[in-house]
């Protein structure tokens, strides 16, 4: 059999597209190792539209059950791609479980693997007051003290979201300057009362046994170790897209992101799409991976019911 479309990826923006896939009667299969995207870690969301709070765990369970309720879509579930081959008229998708499926087109929907500090505790206390997005979950930490590692524009944006709810928020980079444009410094560091800046300060550990109680870091100029009092720590140094299945086949920029046509998520490959983080769209939110997804999938229509 060969499919009209195969989505790759679970998340947001794969769970959208396979949803309008199948309402569009497309000959749709979405394989992905595990459904539910980044958000499965998440101890609450806030922000999906149309819900005011769901755990991620929920959430993810939501997504499966609109899957499931789709007529003719074939969900791969537990299976994950290794490689993406050219064909004369499409592209055959091959897993790591030895199976083989063709297709007319691909939408690339893998998402970014947010990059970790790979320190003790870190992956331990993952949503229970380590977190990553903080236009998630800002709000879970309001009237909290918080500490953000990283000095870049994610860094300084994470403390502007956590100003209206935390305590007090500490800025830990582990260079000496911060490197985030000159505007978002100033507007991350206007109250001098609500944000701490420490500089040349290497992450050690985050602390804490069923929640976060703090973080220890070194300061490289002393050697001198310290330990924070803080009830949150957000994890804001970077992402990495998850584009090696297709860095051969499409343009990609330098940061690795899949180069895609905004108007219809297209890449410069025709049959391939991609929506969502794996792209080098501005912005990195659940809601907006699913339009994108939608919008790629109305144009992969489009193109199919011209043919």
């Amino acid at each position: 059999m060969v499919y009209d479309l195969i989505i790759i990826g679970g998340g947001p923006a794969g769970i959208a597209a396979a949803v309008y896939a199948a309402r569009k009667k497309l000959k749709t299969a979405i394989v992905a190792d595990m459904l539910g995207g980044q958000s499965l870690v998440s101890a609450s969301v806030e922000n999906w539209i149309g819900t005011p709070k769901i755990s991620g765990f929920d959430l993810a369970e939501s997504f499966k059950a609109h899957l499931k309720a789709q007529d003719g879509l074939d969900i791969k579930e537990g299976e994950k791609v290794k490689e993406i081959e050219a064909l004369e008229s499409g592209f055959r998708v091959m897993t790591e479980k030895g199976s083989n499926y063709e297709t007319r087109a691909v939408l690339l929907a893998t998402g970014s693997a947010r990059r970790h500090l790979n320190v003790p505790g870190e992956r331990e206390l993952e949503g229970r007051g380590v977190a990553y997005c903080s236009i998630c979950d800002a709000p879970l930490f309001k009237d909290k003290d918080v500490a953000v590692v990283g000095g870049g524009n994610s860094g300084l944006e994470a403390v502007v979201d956590l100003l209206p709810y935390a305590r007090h928020t500490t800025l830990i980079h582990s260079r000496g300057a911060l490197k985030g444009d000159p505007q978002t410094q100033e507007h991350a560091l206007a109250d001098k009362g609500k944000v701490s800046v420490v500089l040349n300060a290497e992450t050690l550990a985050i602390l804490g046994d069923q929640w976060v109680t703090g973080i220890r870091y070194r300061e490289k100029s002393s050697g001198a170790e310290k330990e924070l009092s803080v009830q949150g720590v957000f994890v804001e140094i970077g992402l990495d897209p998850n584009s090696a299945l297709v860095k051969d086949l499409v343009d990609v920029n330098e940061r690795g992101e899949v180069v895609v046509d905004p108007r219809t998520q297209a890449t410069s490959r025709p049959g391939i799409w991609a929506a969502g983080d794996v792209t080098d769209g501005k912005y990195r939110q659940n809601n907006i991976s699913a339009g994108d997804a939608v919008k790629a999938v109305l144009n992969i229509y489009d193109r199919w019911k011209a043919r």
